[in-house]
């Protein structure tokens, strides 16, 4: 099978929920973020509702639209710039066509019909449908279309377009006006039902726009190119085997290639269309063009019959979409009824993965006790789940602080991880902290059951995620994602690579706390915070202050008065690579259509013996880890692999607990419909000694007009009576000058009570750390007979205002 052969992996979305719109062609889509905005298009009716579907949750909704609501079209203009959509023309009824322009702000789900000035060099655009209507910077560019002569809607009399209007935008909402640029070369003949993309190298920097196909009486497969620094157009020369003409097809820029999916081709090889039905055809074929080698590469043939419903069928007027690497394609046409004189509409919802998913970012504590570990780390785009691997060492003891010892009044954190003593050596706890943060998911572990397969499916996606409210969501300016500071942890070269799975019992879920109110908004940090919050729930507003805390204990101890500082190595140094143990098999459920198993990338190997084990594959973003799999090693041989997947059985495996006081260094790949993606950087945690205090939780935060008031609740395993609570700020330091890498953290609180006041004064000292958004430091931790134990470090959010005046 061509697919096969190309490697693709295309998936059929069939477990969502919410309205799902009725199945149309000439519809437009756009992206922004994880979220599909659909509107528009026909079907018995042109249909003027706007349709959203949330491509993580896997969940349509109907927005309530405000202000100036367009009436519903076809096969209009559709481009979308931040949060904000234009539309442009296209068909309101049956030989009528449309040149208005409207703006949706979909921050507030708020249309509003522009009027741009006219052009200074002639008319403004013509009423017209199946033009192209393309973004580049702050400038929309259209081109072509079809237009009716006709002053009688009944009697419509078609003229090809071929025209170049040039569309200035406002920055964030209105426009300008129109413009008709004066371009070098051949313009493209006269055409509708054509796509036009806008790419640029990254090496060269100069922008082009690239026209493919359409229809003007007969269908087209030429290319053309604009430089829209130049204004000049020209016919490039392509390598490869052209695809048929076309028309009604999409066309979608990922990375450096063009991806041309369906439309009508011609049946004959000379490409005229005349009256018989069996002239022409919708097609399935699908291929790309290399836009730095203007080659063609096809992916999936337009005589390809696909039986097996592995790959989206036949259509034309569809729409596609490219949410990061991954390409959505819904419904359209595939066919046409002579007796009823209707269309056949798909109702299908695809998607392709079409390139591996990047490498997520390292492994964060949320939480330590002396034989688990609480983790996460920040979501990847478009992905289907996370293998987790594990390395271990012999274990060790947990140095955390000698008994008796007082907190000195400034240390230094490394924002790699470490901490070790600015001054007052000998009477500094060692304390890994803990850090809380905003947006933590579940006590679910969201392990995916690995047996013989692991399926990994839109439907796994559903179940490890959170409902959202339909018509409520919002889309903001600033998407409310984790981007959490590097806690305890050390980057090492990647050593090899072996399986893992972990059975582990849930833990209490992170402390999270986040502070939205600037003037005395008190958070109690919610212990069940169920997962993300993902920028279609939650409202940004420049004003807004927050805080980001998670409660992680644990942490590497170098000696007994310091935690070490790491630094940053690049996990391929020194590495080499040997043929990977396992492979996620898919197609084990009906969401999951696949005309390949993704694979395990190979993986970096130390040249000295070192093995990853396998933890488990999850379909979220975090894992409570108490166990992982001894995998023996007759396994690593290639003829013992299960039939179907390199997964090993874990039912056949040992499972070990975890040690207390042992160091583990944890690593992390994304997967997607291609495989397994590259491993994250390296993080190293210890698990606690029995006998130290845990870290406190619970943390409060609430600002007042000249202070704030910083509170908590004592550590859950207190093993033992509390002797006093340290608290610490962040402050600034000619150190950081030196090494921006390296917080400097002054004590500002000592004693048994569990809060305490931070002065303006204070305050004022107090360093940003930009090591993910603009954030003010804090750090608590408790003591008993034996000494401190971690601390949990705090994350006060500001916005760019207030942290550049701080």
């Amino acid at each position: 099978m061509a697919a096969a052969a190309a490697g693709l992996s295309w998936r059929r979305v069939s477990s969502f929920t919410g309205p799902v719109p009725r199945s149309r062609h000439g519809h437009r889509a756009v992206a922004i973020r994880e979220l599909l905005i659909i509107f528009g298009g026909g079907n018995e009716g042109i249909a003027d509702e706007l349709h959203v579907y949330n491509t993580v949750t896997n969940q349509w909704f109907l927005p309530a639209v405000r202000g100036d609501i367009p009436p519903g079209c076809a096969a209009h203009g559709f481009v979308c710039d931040g949060t904000r959509i234009l539309v442009f023309g296209g068909m309101v009824e049956y030989g009528r066509y449309s040149n208005d322009l409207y703006e949706l702000q979909a921050s507030r789900w708020l249309w509003k019909k522009v009027k741009p000035q006219a052009p200074s060099n002639g008319s403004p655009p013509c009423p017209r449908l199946g033009h192209s209507f393309s973004l580049y910077g702050n400038k929309c560019y259209l081109f072509g279309g079809l237009a009716n002569e006709s002053e009688d809607s009944n009697n419509n009399v078609p003229r090809y377009l071929n025209d170049f209007y040039e569309l200035e935008l406002q920055h964030g909402s209105g426009v300008v006006g129109w413009s008709i640029p004066v371009t070098k070369g051949i313009l493209p003949s006269p055409r509708e039902s054509h796509t036009a993309i806008v790419y640029c190298r990254k090496d060269v920097g100069s922008p082009k726009m690239y026209i493919f196909g359409g229809m003007c009486g007969c269908r087209l497969n030429d290319l053309w190119e604009l430089d829209i620094e130049t204004m000049t157009w020209s016919r490039p020369e392509t390598k490869g085997t052209v695809p048929l003409p076309r028309s009604l097809h999409t066309a979608n820029v990922i990375g450096n290639k063009m991806y041309v999916f369906g439309g009508w081709v011609p049946q004959s090889a000379g490409g005229e269309i005349s009256a018989p039905d069996g002239e022409w055809k919708c097609t399935g074929s699908f291929s790309y063009l290399n836009l730095d080698t203007t080659e063609w590469i096809g992916l999936i043939s337009d005589c390809q019959e696909d039986k097996s419903n592995l790959l989206p069928g036949p259509r034309a007027g569809h729409c596609a979409v490219a949410v990061g690497t991954r390409l959505y394609i819904w419904s359209g046409r595939d066919g046409y009824r002579k007796a009823w004189n209707n269309q056949v509409c798909c109702k299908d919802l695809w998607y392709l993965d079409t390139e591996r998913p990047l490498a997520p970012s390292q492994v964060q504590l949320i939480r330590a006790t002396t034989n688990s570990f609480q983790l996460k780390w920040d979501e990847v785009p478009t992905v289907e789940g996370y293998l987790l691997q594990l390395h271990a060492d012999s274990p060790v003891p947990l140095v955390a602080g000698t008994p008796g010892t007082g907190a000195p009044e400034t240390s230094v954190l490394s924002s790699q991880g470490g901490c070790s003593l600015h001054q007052s050596l000998q009477s500094m706890p060692s304390i890994p902290y803990a850090e809380m943060k905003v947006d933590h998911p579940s006590q679910t572990n969201n392990l995916i059951p690995n047996n013989v397969r692991v399926a990994l499916s839109s439907s796994s996606k559903v179940e490890g995620k959170e409902k959202v409210a339909a018509p409520e969501n919002k889309v903001t300016q600033e998407t409310m994602k984790n981007h959490t500071d590097a806690t305890e942890f050390k980057e090492l070269n990647a050593p090899s690579l072996l399986p893992v799975c972990t059975s582990s019992s849930a833990q209490t879920s992170p402390n999270v706390a986040e502070l939205h109110d600037l003037d005395k908004q008190s958070v109690n940090p919610d212990s069940s915070v169920t997962s993300t919050v993902s920028s279609t729930q939650t409202m940004v507003t420049p004003q807004a202050v927050k805080t980001e805390s998670s409660s992680t204990n644990g942490a590497v101890v170098k000696d007994e008065t310091s935690l070490t500082t790491f630094n940053s190595k690049s996990e391929a140094a020194e590495t080499a690579y040997v043929t990977p143990s396992t492979r996620v098999s898919t197609g084990q459920t009906n969401d999951s259509h696949s005309s390949r198993a993704p694979q395990r990338l190979p993986a970096p190997v130390k040249t000295r013996d070192r093995r990853w084990y396998d933890v488990g594959i999850f379909k979220n973003n975090s894992a409570v880890v108490s166990q992982f799999y001894l995998l023996p090693e007759e396994t690593l041989n290639i003829n013992s692999k299960m039939e179907g997947a390199d997964v090993p059985d874990y039912r056949l495996l040992k499972k070990q607990d975890l040690f207390p006081g042992t160091v583990y260094r944890f690593r992390v790949a994304a997967i997607n419909g291609c495989g397994v993606g590259p491993f994250s950087k390296i993080s190293e945690f210890k698990t606690c000694i029995p006998g130290f205090p845990g870290a406190p939780s619970t943390v409060k935060i609430t600002k007042s007009v000249d202070c704030i008031h910083l509170s908590w609740e004592p550590p859950a395993s207190p093993s033992g009576n509390i002797l006093e609570y340290s608290a610490y700020l962040a402050i600034r330091s000619t150190q950081l000058q030196e090494n921006p890498s390296q917080l400097v953290f002054m004590r500002i609180y000592c004693g048994l009570k569990t809060s305490c006041i931070v002065t303006a004064a204070q305050l004022s000292n107090a360093h940003v750390d930009y090591t993910s958004r603009p954030a003010i430091v804090f750090r608590i931790s408790a003591k008993n007979e034996r000494g401190y134990g971690p601390a949990t470090q705090v994350r006060w959010l500001q916005d760019m205002k207030t942290s550049g005046s701080k």
